[in-house]
């Protein structure tokens, strides 16, 4: 299905954007099968959340082309179609997130089925971004009437915006709870789980993102971990966050240079109707990391 290739698209430009400020940005390799290289082949709390916002990623795009029609393996939900609500009727096409989830699961999850640890922390990571998406599902709804008047609305079942899962899928990145590995003899031979490293914490549940090993600082390049480094990189001279320059530079320092742009200025709207602009010159302090 070409929607399977644009879900895992859609997963990887939301990583970036998450991540954009961040040490690690979530750069992809051209022209190689691995395109984030080896920071995937650690068992880190990144490998959790592109893991978890690739299978997101799958399961929405799957869902949006079965409601738009454009694939002939699937349509509306129609279990959508009970009993209306108050002052609204069912109407439009509800999206059927569950094919979606399910498509996703059997790409997503399919060489996860190795009784390691790896496997189980890749299926677990690769649920909780499904779930994110069913966990989401809401009405939207249309108004009919009289210059606008409602007199009728008709509602469907809609996923949210891709926007608002990687938010999600983020926050749960920041929170990712870190596990240890157990080894148990079973009749099929030894099979690894995970368990939360620390009694203390709250068992993880379905919708957190697991991880166990720890990731690399990704201050240096490091063909080893796949680490770029953060040397040129654009930063924040003004914040104190992850974006900043003291913290994004990892303490080296940053250079500052000035950067003219060419912008539209100075706009008027003509009646009726269009707007005319100037363009004017603006300089920037542009700041990267040494």
């Amino acid at each position: 299905m070409p929607s399977v290739a644009e879900g895992v698209k859609l997963g990887i430009q939301e990583c970036q954007h998450q991540f954009r400020g961040r040490r690690w940005n979530c750069t992809t390799i051209k022209d190689n099968l691995a395109i984030f290289g080896p920071v995937l082949d650690k068992a880190t709390r990144e490998s959790a959340f592109v893991h978890a916002v690739a299978s997101a990623g799958v399961a929405f795009a799957v869902t949006r082309s079965c409601a738009e029609g454009t694939s002939t393996m699937c349509g509306c939900d129609s279990h959508h179609k009970g009993p209306p609500g108050e002052g609204w009727k069912w109407g439009g096409c509800s999206e059927d997130a569950e094919f979606g989830v399910l498509v996703s699961r059997e790409f997503a999850d399919a060489r996860e089925n190795r009784p390691d640890a790896r496997s189980a922390m890749n299926r677990h990571n690769n649920e909780a971004g499904r779930t994110t998406i069913l966990d989401h599902m809401h009405l939207r709804c249309k108004c009919h009437g009289l210059s606008g008047s409602c007199e009728v609305k008709t509602c469907w079942w809609a996923q949210p915006d891709f926007r608002m899962l990687g938010d999600y899928l983020k926050d749960k990145y920041d929170s990712a709870s870190e596990m240890v590995v157990e080894k148990h003899r079973e009749s099929r031979g030894w099979v690894e789980t995970l368990r939360a490293k620390y009694a203390f914490f709250k068992h993880p549940t379905e919708r957190d993102l697991v991880y166990y090993e720890g990731s690399p600082n990704f201050c240096e390049p490091n063909p080893e971990t796949g680490s770029f480094g953060t040397r040129d990189r654009s930063c924040n001279v003004s914040s104190h966050g992850i974006e900043g320059c003291d913290l994004l530079c990892c303490g080296r320092g940053h250079n500052t240079r000035t950067e003219k742009r060419k912008e539209k200025c100075h706009c008027i709207f003509h009646w009726c109707c269009y707007v005319s602009c100037q363009e004017c010159v603006r300089v920037y302090d542009v700041h990267t990391c040494k």
